[in-house]
């Protein structure tokens, strides 16, 4: 029981973490599209929004981790739970898919870009992605076969959902979208490498200098962005999932601890790298946090001296001081 409090806690602050950091960085993205009115930027708000509803879906899982009892209802609604957690894991990772592919959309047809993803793509592309994350999380609820045959609390991931699943993910899900982000930045650093080479050439021939470098400057922060966005999924997702692969090739192995307590975890923990990637790397969302932050200090102090007003102090020895030096200059 101790181990589960432990986890109970461990699963709360979590949740608590990636709600706050994610709802903030997603009021700042939706007050710099009204700003900017940018596409990227709202494929950026979605990935906060999916991250968000991640925090929601682990703190609904708190109490479970706090109660021994393993009736049948229970299993019912820790099956929605972990639904729900993987519904909003598979939209956080399809919205870093899609703005990688912005990224390199942009860089590839910089010219045509505006043309391919406008506002009515954007918007299709956003709600097939939910609609595919809806059906990716509550596969196993339609779907026997990726569910386990008895349920023993508290709620978790193998707790409800067989390791079958896991390995449908994997060959479906997770090492197909990492090649196809392999090959995204690939590509994108080729176009980028070629970029380089064109404006060398051309300050050779004696254009002058900034001529073409913010071309560049902007490819090499999507290739940043890109790197990074593939970095932090790899190694958050990577571990849980290989482990399940190898828990559905090896039934005897229990592996069930480390998966639920430490690398499931991980995985989830993405949620909390997104939005400090983005208010990092990103400048605008960086000074869009900053300028919210400075709005609300002023406020505070405002609100303060509101509260707590100064007291101007006596002011009658400086009327009287001043009394006797009109006095002293009339007898003069």
């Amino acid at each position: 029981m101790g181990s589960t409090f432990s986890f109970g806690v461990i699963l709360a602050t979590l949740a608590c973490l990636i709600i706050a950091i994610n709802a903030l960085v997603a009021v700042a993205v939706f007050l710099l599209i009204q700003k900017n009115d940018s596409i990227s930027l709202c494929f950026t708000l979605n990935l906060a929004v999916a991250d968000t509803l991640i925090g929601v879906a682990i703190f609904s899982l708190i109490d479970e981790q706090l109660s021994s009892s393993s009736q049948s209802a229970q299993k019912i609604l820790c099956s929605f739970r972990m639904a729900f957690v993987t519904f909003s894991s598979a939209a956080s990772v399809l919205t870093v898919m899609l703005i990688a592919f912005d990224r390199y959309l942009a860089i590839k047809k910089p010219f045509r870009y505006f043309q391919i993803m406008n506002g009515w793509r954007a918007g299709t592309c956003v709600a097939g992605l939910w609609l595919v994350a809806y059906a990716i999380g509550f596969l196993p609820l339609c779907v026997p076969f990726f569910q386990q045959g008895t349920y023993q609390g508290p709620c978790s991931f193998f707790a409800v959902f067989h390791p079958r699943f896991i390995l449908t993910l994997s060959c479906g899900g997770f090492f197909p979208a990492l090649l196809l982000f392999i090959f995204f930045y690939c590509d994108m650093f080729k176009i980028a490498s070629l970029h380089s080479k064109q404006i060398r050439k051309i300050e050779h021939a004696g254009a002058p200098e900034g001529h073409c470098p913010s071309r560049l400057v902007g490819d090499l922060k999507a290739l940043r962005t890109v790197a990074v966005l593939i970095g932090s999924f790899t190694l958050s997702w990577a571990p849980f999932l290989i482990t399940g692969i190898v828990q559905a090739a090896c039934q005897e192995c229990q592996l069930y601890q480390v998966l639920e307590k430490y690398l499931w975890l991980l995985g989830v923990g993405n949620s909390l790298l997104n939005p400090l990637i983005y208010a990092y790397w990103q400048k605008d969302v960086r000074m869009q946090l900053y300028q919210m932050a400075v709005g609300m200090k002023k406020k505070f102090v405002l609100l303060f001296f509101l509260i707590f007003p100064r007291d101007p102090g006596p002011r009658e020895p400086r009327e009287s001081s001043c009394h006797i030096i009109t006095i002293s200059h009339t007898h003069l």
